[in-house]
């Protein structure tokens, strides 16, 4: 009956040993708790970025407003009665402070 007892503690201890210190234990189940986090969070933004795309195709295919609004952003295209108008950035004064000094060789 001793032997029976102490091989079952055996066995218990050595389950025990795989479920909290080897390499498919617990750990393990840590990690894929968080690589599932990570991926729902990943496929929430992704869900997300395709319902603003949806709802992009439905107003070009639906509406002229949004069709004229990338025909002005994208090509730069301007209605019939109005005037297009680009401003440039002025360009700063050159200096001349910084000429390089000559040394005659005689």
């Amino acid at each position: 009956m001793k032997w029976l007892a102490a091989a079952l503690a055996v066995t218990v201890i050595l389950l025990q040993y795989r479920v909290w210190l080897s390499a498919d234990g617990v750990r393990e189940v840590a990690r894929l708790h968080q690589a599932v986090a990570a991926q729902r969070s990943e496929n929430d933004r992704l869900e997300e970025r395709n319902r603003q795309l949806a709802a992009e195709v439905r107003d070009l295919k639906t509406g002229m407003d949004a069709i004229e609004e990338r025909a002005r952003s994208d090509l730069g295209m301007i209605a019939r009665n109005e005037t297009f108008y680009q401003v440039v950035p002025a360009r700063p004064a050159e200096t001349t402070s910084h000429s390089p000094t000559r040394t005659a060789a005689r």
